[in-house]
Order: C-alpha cells, then sequence, then structure tokens
C-alpha cells in the first residue's frame, strides 16, 4: 500500500471513530434511561423509571397511573386547567332531606263517605293537570246497605202519605175559613211544610253523591281514582300543590347546629335556593326536623322538584376554614372510590392527587388536604379524563 494509500484510510477511519463514539454514548444514555433511579423524573414531570408502554402518543393509562392526552384529544374534550390558590371560605354541612308540600299551598282530597267515584264537569284529572280552587274534580256516589236503604224508602213512603193527608187536611180547612179558628189553619200548614222537608231530605239521601273539589290552585301530584272505583271514608284520592311553592325537611341530630347555619343550597340542583323557617324543637325519630322554604333563582321559572323527591341540602356554617376552592365537577372518583383531582404535571399528562375535601355549596367544593399552592388543577373535563383506560 502506497503513502497516498494510507493518509486516506486514516483521514477516514477519524471521523468513522466519531460516529462510533457517539453512538455508543448514545447507548449508554438510553440504558440509562432505562435503568433510572427509582423516583426520577424528566423535565415534564415524567416518571423514568415507570415501565415503557407499547405506545403513548394517544389517549392511554400508564404505568404509574397517570394518563397521556394528547393536546388536539385536550381541545376536543374540552379540559380547561387553573392554578390553585389556598383561601378562606365558610365551613358548609351537608343534610340529607326531601321535599314536603307546603300546608297552605297544598292539600289533599279525601272521601268523608264511601261510595263509587263518578267523572267531575271536565271528567277525571291526571296528574299534572292544572285546577282552580273550588273545582269539581269528581263525584263520590253513596251506597247504602240493603236494609238501611229498605228502611229509607219505607219511610220515605210513610213521608209522602203523611204528606198527602195533610195537604188535604189543610184544603179542607182553609174551605172552612172563617167557621174554623185561624190558629187550626196555620197548624195544620205548618205540619205539611214539615212533611214536605223530610220527605225530600229522605229522597235527596238516597240518590246522594258527594262533590270532592280542590282545595288549592295548583296542579294535580297525584291522582288515585278511576271510574267506578269504591272508595272508603277519608281515602286519599288527589293532592294538590303549588309547584311554585315546596318546602324541604332536613334532619340533623346535633339540636346546637340551627343556630349556625347560613346560606343554604341543594346539591346537584342549581337554580333553586332555600331559606330557613326554622326548627322543631322536639326529636323525631332521634334527629330534629328543619325546613326550608326552596324558591327559584330566577321568579317564576319551574323548580326541578317533586313532593317526596329525595335531596341532600347543604348549608353554609357561621365558621371560616382554608383550603382550595374548586369546582364541584373537579372532585371524581377512581376506581377504589377515592375522591381524586388531576394535576396537570406536562404538556401531555396528567396524574391523579387523592384529596379531602368539604361542600361550600351546590356548584363549589372547598379541597382541604392534598393540594399545593402549584399544582394546576383540571377544572373542566376531570370525569372525561378518569373515564380513559
Amino acid at each position: 500500500m502506497n503513502a497516498m494509500s494510507r493518509r486516506f484510510l486514516t483521514t477516514w477511519s477519524k471521523p468513522a471513530r466519531s460516529l462510533q463514539a457517539l453512538a455508543l454514548a448514545a447507548g449508554v444514555f438510553a440504558a440509562a434511561a432505562a435503568w433510572a433511579a427509582p423516583g426520577a423524573h424528566g423535565p415534564n414531570g415524567e416518571h423514568l423509571d415507570a415501565p415503557a408502554t407499547g405506545s403513548t402518543t394517544g389517549l392511554a393509562r400508564l404505568a404509574d397511573g397517570s394518563v397521556n392526552v394528547p393536546m388536539l384529544a385536550q381541545r376536543r374534550m374540552g379540559i380547561r386547567t387553573q392554578l390553585t390558590a389556598e383561601s378562606e371560605a365558610a365551613a358548609s354541612v351537608e343534610l340529607s332531606g326531601k321535599v314536603v308540600m307546603d300546608p297552605n299551598a297544598g292539600g289533599r282530597v279525601q272521601a268523608v263517605h264511601g261510595g263509587s267515584i263518578q267523572a267531575g264537569p271536565r271528567g277525571l284529572p291526571v296528574s299534572g293537570q292544572a285546577v282552580r280552587k273550588g273545582e269539581v274534580l269528581a263525584y263520590v256516589q253513596h251506597h247504602a246497605e240493603p236494609y238501611a236503604l229498605a228502611n229509607q224508602q219505607a219511610l220515605r213512603a210513610e213521608l209522602q202519605s203523611s204528606r198527602d193527608l195533610a195537604a188535604k187536611r189543610v184544603q179542607r180547612l182553609q174551605s172552612l175559613e172563617g167557621t174554623v179558628p185561624r190558629k187550626d189553619i196555620e197548624a195544620a200548614q205548618a205540619e205539611l211544610q214539615s212533611l214536605t222537608a223530610r220527605e225530600k231530605s229522605i229522597a235527596a239521601s238516597l240518590g246522594a253523591r258527594e262533590a270532592l273539589v280542590a282545595p288549592v290552585s295548583g296542579v294535580i301530584a297525584r291522582a288515585d281514582a278511576v271510574l267506578g272505583q269504591i272508595v272508603e271514608a277519608r281515602d286519599v284520592l288527589f293532592e294538590v300543590i303549588d309547584p311554585a311553592r315546596v318546602l324541604v325537611e332536613a334532619t340533623t341530630a346535633d339540636p346546637a347546629l340551627p343556630a349556625r347555619l347560613g346560606v343554604a343550597s341543594l346539591q346537584g340542583l342549581a337554580g333553586v335556593k332555600l331559606q330557613l323557617l326554622g326548627a322543631g324543637r322536639s326529636l323525631r325519630d332521634g334527629v330534629l326536623p328543619l325546613t326550608f322554604r326552596a324558591a327559584p333563582d330566577k321568579p317564576g321559572t319551574a323548580m326541578p322538584l317533586a313532593v317526596g323527591q329525595p335531596v341532600t341540602v347543604v348549608a353554609s356554617l357561621n365558621e371560616k376554614i382554608k383550603g382550595f376552592v374548586l369546582p364541584a365537577q373537579a372532585v371524581v372518583r377512581n376506581s377504589s372510590n377515592e375522591p381524586v383531582v388531576w394535576i396537570k404535571s406536562g404538556a401531555e399528562r396528567y396524574i391523579a392527587q387523592p384529596v379531602k375535601f368539604l361542600p361550600l355549596d351546590a356548584t363549589t367544593v372547598i379541597v382541604t388536604q392534598g393540594l399545593g399552592a402549584d399544582n394546576r388543577v383540571v377544572v373542566q373535563g376531570a370525569p372525561l379524563i378518569a373515564q380513559i383506560r
């Protein structure tokens, strides 16, 4: 090999050795990343010691429990985050309760006596139908027992006979007016009037029917009557309520709680405000009843409430508590049914953080444990992230 060939090989081998050294360094770096120390993190907060996944370019739940969400998917899912800041808010308490009828704006329609149901002037009303106070909803046709009915018919026949005789006696006395005392004529007329009234009363009782009228103006909340139905006395056939005037009855085991309550609302039911009317002074089944008046935020709008509906009352207390105020939808449940919030640790990575929280009202909560001041929390779209598997 001549000198020129040796110089060419020497010149070519230097960059080749450099490329080989670079490839070796890259391999060592990759091996170091694959065998990173426990707890090592990358620039975006990712766990370098986690086992590699098959694909992290799309929606995926990683081995450490975090979730990878591409930017395009974040926009489609409407995910929004915000930096949390610690603040003070009024403490709150949750009370179980139910919606009840306002006794001044609702009532029950019951039969005083037994009988069969007959339709009213507009037919039998159905649930949800609007009615006016005093409107006849239905009739109850009374049916006497055969023995009692026979006695009434016999008494009516006897009264008819006595009335006919009294009428003839009055006519005879009136024809002899001037020859008989006036008091005898008046006595005969009074007897005739009495017999006539008694006969009419007995005749009316034979075919009597009871009119069932609406006690208040509102809508039919409950209808338990059909044509021909046989009902007993005191059976509740209809319930009429004013849907804009209902009450919420909650319960508590703490007799001192009513004096500490402030503003109250219904959990999960926006647009309804509550006003505390008072608390009972006698325990009922070991708990104290609290009565709230429900009203819509905008007058004239319908409230999504029905009599008997179970609700949860969230009432603020006259006490302050420190924490991070977040929308209620930011707190979701993980597979272990623990409350968590999703924290954004990278451009496309979200981590589930267990927290402890208290509700403030129907739409907001305060996280008391589990968050820091520099956490970026998902406040919109958290339930969608939690569903990624």
